[in-house]
């Protein structure tokens, strides 16, 4: 069995193995979003961060669709387990992805539970205050923010909320 994996956020930058084949991808029926509090890994559960989460919309996300080789797998599964099912605010999913060079493919895909309290919807001033002044354990939530953006950038992606945010976020 071929396992692919949907990056649309930090695994867009560091998806934590090295894929066998990385190509461009769409994904229907969801937007991302900075809809979850982090409180592990850029923020605290005293100061909690932002981070990217799918989100349910009438929208298309594109993002990155990750082959894990077949040797990696069973591993490459677990490490990502690790880290994006921390707290169970993330649904581990299979989606259905449209990839740039015409094929589709069947993804593991993280999406935001919108009952878990970690789930959030604020205004985009909000969202700036929250990640300019978060700190987590992989590191500041800037961080990310600017990574995210700079990577979207780099594959010709417009997201222009996300450009507003890196705005802000340098002035604060």
């Amino acid at each position: 069995m071929t396992i692919w994996v949907f990056g649309y956020g930090s695994l867009l930058w560091n998806p934590g193995f090295e894929p066998a084949e990385a190509v461009t991808a769409t994904l229907s029926g969801y937007h991302r979003s900075f809809c979850m509090l982090s409180i592990h890994h850029r923020g605290t559960a005293e100061k909690p961060g932002l981070v990217l989460a799918l989100d349910e919309a009438d929208a298309t996300c594109t993002g990155v669709a990750f082959r894990v080789a077949p040797a990696d797998q069973v591993r490459v599964l677990a490490e990502l387990r690790e880290r994006e099912l921390i707290s169970s605010a993330y649904v581990e999913a299979h989606v259905p992805l449209a990839l740039k060079d015409g094929r589709n493919v069947q993804a593991l895909a993280y999406i935001i539970n919108r009952d878990h309290e970690q789930y959030c919807q604020f205004d985009l001033e909000k969202q700036a205050q929250l990640i300019a002044r978060s700190i987590g354990g992989r590191g500041p939530n800037p961080e990310y923010l600017f990574n995210t953006a700079d990577h979207l950038v780099k594959m010709g992606i417009k997201d222009p909320d996300m450009e507003w945010l890196v705005r802000r976020v340098i002035e604060i």
